[in-house]
């Protein structure tokens, strides 16, 4: 992934900034918003006063919190609690839509982050909730929209896209060489002579910084690695081996054990593009107009 600029780097994180306090400054009850950004880029650490449904529409998104971190591929959404600090890493270009929800008594709350898997009246209702803009309350089909989107969002499925990271920075940094480059031949050994423990210690260790084993968090990891590439458009079976499996069969199985659906189909039944990069015209206009605040 290319380095972006740093002239384009502090208008982007100046962009975020000033949209983030215009929301939080709003005292309307639901607010959407809508935003793209380039690959490499790294929303900076913060959080909102209302619970976000931050949805992906183009390209993986991976949401970072003490509490672990998310990957968000096309078509799903990820539900931040209020008040939850977080940062948001574009894995390819992105385009994204936000829905911020204000606290209620009668509104479910949430303690973690939990991945939803995005319903084509969910993304319409989003299309057109972005239309409106800062509407005062009141306004007749605004509030309808609103009001359908929210009941809409409340019933999405959950899907298990949750990675756990450990909060031990060595341990984290093993990890995050691993996510950006799979090894087939990684090995249990390797990882407790890297952190100078003997295999037990190291063992149950990693289970008490991530909850679980080192085997499943790799296969896990090793399918979460592969969404960028698929989304670009890779060939299954390069993506396959270079997130260590021996074989197509033995990814794909993996793949639909985790997510539902074969990696063939998974993000096509999402409405992915072929192309997780956004089009040279619309990444050029982007740039240009971060630059220009």
């Amino acid at each position: 992934m290319e380095k972006l600029a740093p002239k384009l780097l502090s208008a982007l994180d100046e962009n975020h900034f000033r949209a983030l306090a215009r929301m939080e400054s709003s005292d309307a009850d639901v607010l959407v918003n809508s935003s793209q950004a380039p690959g490499g880029y790294r929303v900076p650490l913060h959080q909102h006063r209302r619970t976000q449904i931050l949805c992906v529409h183009e390209g993986v998104v991976l949401v970072g919190t003490r509490k672990g971190r998310w990957m968000i591929p096309p078509g799903h959404a990820l539900l931040i609690p209020q008040g939850l600090d977080h940062t948001v890493e574009m894995l390819s270009d992105v385009v994204m839509r936000s829905v911020y929800i204000s606290p209620r008594p009668e509104r479910a709350q949430h303690a973690v982050p939990k991945v939803l898997a995005v319903t084509d009246l969910a993304r319409s209702l989003l299309v057109e909730a972005v239309k409106f803009g800062d509407i005062p309350p009141g306004e007749g089909k605004a509030v309808l929209v609103h009001a359908l989107l929210l009941a809409e969002m409340e019933s999405l499925c959950e899907r298990p896209l949750g990675l756990p990271f450990p909060a031990d920075e060595r341990l984290s940094a093993l990890c995050r060489r691993y996510l950006a480059d799979p090894a087939p031949d990684a090995r249990i050994d390797d990882w407790a002579n890297a952190l100078a423990m003997s295999r037990r210690s190291f063992t149950r260790f990693f289970r008490r910084e991530t909850g679980l084993s080192f085997a499943t968090w790799r296969q896990q990891a090793s399918v979460f690695s592969s969404l960028p590439k698929l989304a670009a458009g890779r060939p299954i079976t390069h993506v396959a081996l270079e997130a260590g499996y021996e074989s197509v069969p033995a990814f794909t199985t993996m793949f639909k054990r985790m997510l539902g659906a074969p990696p063939r189909s998974y993000l096509c039944s999402r409405n992915a593009t072929p192309s997780a990069s956004l089009r040279p015209r619309r990444r050029k206009a982007l740039e240009k107009a971060a630059a220009h605040g």
